[in-house]
């Protein structure tokens, strides 16, 4: 069986002179960084190497400190900037808790009873989530906040919502 992975974000800088990497990440505020035992980063085009966590800690909701082992300097971290960082995607969801919006990618989304499609991405704002379907070929931006969001049922991974009237409009119309 393939694993699949998922990018979860990329390497931005170096910090100190241990060689400790600071990590932009999207996989929410909610993440238990210090359960992170492994992460994958690109050697070649479609080529992931393992790279095993010493340490990692908040830096803010969307950044982390990483150590990874064997790479105890400066010179040798600053190899890996820009390189994207990729997780088994099982791993990714035992880190996104339930309410953490990135595990809703695959969910379908329902307005008022009509089946709009699963969600392709998840885009987090400071006020609001933004859910990338794709509607009849179009590309559609869905607010999810306390006013568009009635329920998430887990078991049947779907997103129950109240949209605005025209708001589909905007996009299909």
């Amino acid at each position: 069986m393939e694993n699949s992975y998922r990018n979860i974000g990329k390497i931005v800088s170096v910090f100190g002179l241990k060689g400790e990497l600071i990590v932009q990440h999207h996989l929410g505020n909610k993440i238990a960084v210090t359960k992170i035992k492994v992460i994958f980063l690109e050697q070649k085009k479609e080529e992931l190497l393992p790279y095993f966590v010493e340490a990692a800690r908040k830096k803010g909701d969307d950044d982390l400190y990483l150590k990874l082992e064997g790479i105890d300097s400066k010179e040798a971290a600053t190899k890996f900037i820009r390189r994207e960082i990729w997780m088994k995607e099982e791993e990714v969801e035992k880190h996104t808790r339930k309410n953490n919006p990135i595990g809703w990618v695959g969910y379908r989304v329902v307005d008022q009873g009509k089946d709009l499609g699963p969600i392709l991405e998840v885009i987090e704002q400071p006020h609001q989530v933004l859910c990338r379907l794709e509607i009849d070929g179009k590309e559609v931006l869905i607010p999810i906040n306390e006013q568009t969001l009635e329920k998430i049922e887990h078991k049947t991974q779907t997103l129950l919502l109240n949209l605005p009237d025209g708001l589909l409009e905007v996009y299909l119309g």
